[in-house]
């Protein structure tokens, strides 16, 4: 039988996000791509922990691009760190408008800047410069609040300090040749690696985990 997905190759693969059978091929190229594989799958699962080594050269290299940003965060702020990615990941801008460094950078910058005044005892509202990065940066600020209204006790200062690493991976991350979105794409293919925030240890991770609700 023919994989149904690409038509050309023989079916071998139980694929429980298609409910039939695909080819390996298939199954390997378009995992969390084009297939929403679920959690359980034994194939995405394998993946993860045993990835071509092609993928694991990718990670390496995205890991040591990624690690001078993060390095001198606490585990409480490299998982803020990571919370923040998860939302500028889910963010869809108006139209036909795509979320690039620069802004994922200019947002990040304003929340931080936001923060850090609030921790000094001062209300002011910094603001991006750019309408995409000013939609990101509205919805950094409701991911904070949602967190907290949940029960999470999060600090001005450590969520600045947070915003602040990410500011300087989206303004130094970037690599020669590369697009626009180089640093945005580094940390997205962190994250589905392993589908949580876990993707990348920061060397010196302290007590004191932020447990969400």
């Amino acid at each position: 039988m023919l994989c149904p997905s690409c038509g050309t190759r023989k079916a071998r693969r139980d694929c429980p996000a298609l409910a039939r059978t695909i080819c390996p091929v298939c199954c390997g190229t378009k995992r969390l791509v084009e297939i929403q594989c679920p959690a359980d799958c034994g194939y995405l699962a394998s993946a993860r922990v045993h990835p071509a080594a092609v993928v694991r050269r990718q990670q390496q290299q995205d890991v040591a691009r990624l690690l001078p940003s993060i390095r001198h965060l606490t585990e409480r702020q490299y998982q803020l760190f990571f919370l923040f990615h998860t939302a500028i990941a889910r963010h869809k801008p108006d139209g036909f408008t795509r979320i690039a460094d620069s802004d994922a950078a200019e947002a990040a910058a304003a929340l931080a800047s936001t923060l850090e005044t609030a921790a000094r005892g001062v209300i002011y509202e910094h603001t991006a410069g750019s309408t995409p990065a000013q939609s990101l940066l509205a919805a950094m600020k409701a991911l904070l609040t949602k967190i907290r209204e949940q029960g999470a006790t999060i600090y001005d200062a450590e969520a600045a300090i947070s915003l602040r690493a990410i500011e300087q991976g989206a303004r130094d991350a970037r690599a020669p040749r590369e697009g626009d979105a180089a640093y945005l794409e580094l940390v997205g293919r962190l994250l589905k690696a392993t589908g949580s925030p876990e993707a990348v240890q920061p060397e010196a991770a302290q007590a004191g985990s932020l447990i969400l609700p």
